[in-house]
């Protein structure tokens, strides 16, 4: 079977890497919201200032480093991101204990993790694409895609149970140890990584330009620039809909907060279903058909979330939209990394996806901060029946023509020291 398919042992240190880091990000899942509530009393325009704000800055902050990734080594970029996040997130048990915790400590944490993740994510892109052969790549991103759904099905739960038993932040140390494991891991992949080719203009530092060139090449090129906006749209109109959800779920309709936690735990399963999937319906039907139809049935399921009431009835009826809902999203994600992948020349990935990831950051902050003031306004079930009306119009946004990937020949896979 396709999806039991071994992709290599230093794939399998990637990917493990990969796992135990997203496992520790899931177990501490809203953890800075829960340690400014409980441990600094912050009410809720503080709690929101630290869910907007830190991505926000730490999207801008990454913008810079695209292009000083793009011309150095990725593996130990990978590594040093990971001890960067491991360091900052230590800072703050060690300030609760001193009992010199602060809301702008906090911010600042929330900023360097938000730049690290960009950067660790684009220069990921870069090596596995110089990792595995292309005809594999479906097959990786689907284990990934895997692994990021199984995390937060399990994650948030066990997370809360450990803040119950042990304290706020608990599950901020088992988080940056993750990060710790997986730069062990990367560590641990070995093998040769060739220091990629400079620029032409041969100029070691990167120029006021180079900034810019991740959008530039996303917006000329015709088959990633409607995919650009699409992404960006979908997922911030997503992710602006789960505040207003929970304040109509948790305080309007009085559902305990285990079945709230349950109403978006169970439905990940979906996400299961969704990752592995994918690579069957690309084989059967193209990747184009199913990249659309994916991209398609994501945008028509939020919407019903504006009709939840209370009881089993309601509880059920945001959990099959949930489950729809993520099991489009995990078809439409590996097959749409994989296609932007293909689609960036070797030379260009970490701008792109550095510049993919920032906008999406702040995109997503900056809507989710509209959102809130709207359901303040409107109420929490208006905002939500407007989001799911604006993903509606989402698909428009999808290439219709199928673009044929080829930004030139693919880069032989890294050379490994040990034959492995």
């Amino acid at each position: 079977m396709a999806g039991r398919r071994s992709l290599g042992r230093r794939f399998g240190w990637l990917w493990g890497a990969y796992a135990v880091s997203t496992a520790g990000t899931w177990l501490a899942f809203d953890a800075f919201a829960l340690m400014a509530v409980l441990v600094l009393d912050a009410g809720p325009t503080q709690v929101s200032l630290l869910a907007a704000v830190g991505p926000a800055v730490g999207a801008a902050v990454s913008v810079p480093l695209g292009p000083w990734v793009e011309v150095r080594r990725k593996r130990p970029v990978m590594i040093a991101t990971d001890l960067v996040r491991c360091a900052v997130l230590l800072s703050i048990p060690v300030a609760y204990a001193l009992g010199r915790l602060s809301f702008g400590h906090l911010l600042l944490v929330s900023v360097a993790v938000a730049a690290s993740d960009i950067t660790f994510n684009a220069a990921a892109g870069a090596f596995l694409k110089g990792l595995v052969p292309r005809q594999d790549l479906l097959l990786a991103n689907g284990r990934f895609e895997a692994t990021t759904w199984t995390a937060s099905m399990v994650g948030p739960p066990l997370g809360g149970a450990a803040i119950g038993l042990f304290g706020p932040v608990t599950t901020v140390v088992a988080d940056a140890v993750s990060y710790l494991l997986s730069a062990f891991g990367l560590r641990a992949i070995g093998g040769d990584e060739k220091l990629p080719v400079r620029p032409a203009s041969g100029s070691a530092r990167p120029r006021v330009g180079d900034l810019l060139d991740g959008w530039r090449y996303i917006l000329a090129d015709p088959a990633l620039r409607p995919l650009f906006f699409n992404t960006v749209l979908a997922n911030s109109l997503i992710m602006a809909a789960s505040p207003p959800l929970m304040v109509l779920m948790v305080d309007d309709l009085r559902f305990a907060p285990w079945q709230y936690a349950l109403a978006f735990a169970v439905p990940c399963t979906g996400g299961l279903l969704g990752s592995r999937l994918a690579p069957r319906l690309v084989t059967r039907f193209g990747r184009h058909r199913v990249m659309l139809g994916a991209g398609v049935l994501r945008a028509g399921w939020s919407l019903g979330l504006a009709f939840v009431g209370p009881g089993a009835a309601g509880l059920a009826l945001v959990m099959v939209v949930e489950f729809g809902l993520i099991t489009c999203c995990a078809v439409f994600n590996p097959v749409f990394a994989t296609y932007r992948l293909e689609r960036t020349p070797a030379d260009r990935v970490i701008r792109t996806l550095s510049a993919w990831s920032a906008t999406g950051k702040a995109t997503t902050a900056a809507v989710t901060a509209l959102w809130g003031l709207l359901a303040h306004l409107a109420g929490p079930r208006t905002a939500i029946a407007l989001a799911g009306v604006f993903l509606l119009f989402t698909p428009a946004l999808l290439p219709r023509r199928d673009h044929t990937p080829g930004p030139g020949p693919e880069p032989a896979p890294l050379a490994l020291k040990d034959g492995g």
